[in-house]
């Protein structure tokens, strides 16, 4: 399987937080603060965003593993956006460094490792 993924290669996506995105509607804590399950997803989403058009039309990337810290509060209405750095090309394995930011600064930090596929067998396997 050809791809034109190369170490370095990095992506950044942003978001302004909302509502939908605090511990209290992800029913991850009791306020209403940006949760780590929504900084958790746009990290995923910036090393998917990043590998997706790397990769031939029949393939794609799962999420396989991600250790990460949240070490800031960040309210709703500031904008968040997180940076994926692919630091590790192993066969169909893929290493992430990502890195969330508000408007103040580092909110978090960790890996993500993803693994290729090919999106039709993969779905294939999950209905037998």
């Amino acid at each position: 399987m050809e791809h034109t993924l190369q170490k370095g290669m990095s992506l950044t996506v942003e978001i302004e937080v909302t509502q939908n995105d605090t511990a209290l509607k992800y029913d991850s804590g009791f306020v209403e603060v940006f949760a780590t399950p929504a900084m958790i997803a746009l990290m995923e989403s910036a090393a998917y965003r990043l590998a997706t058009p790397h990769l031939p039309e029949e393939y794609g990337t799962v999420g396989i593993e991600i250790s990460t810290t949240h070490t800031k509060a960040t309210p709703v209405g500031m904008k968040v956006e997180a940076t994926a750095t692919l630091v590790s090309l192993e066969g169909r394995i893929l290493g992430f460094e990502v890195v969330a930011k508000d408007e103040e600064g580092e909110i978090g930090r960790g890996n993500h490792i993803r693994s290729i596929i090919n999106t039709e067998k993969f779905m294939a396997k999950l209905k037998k």
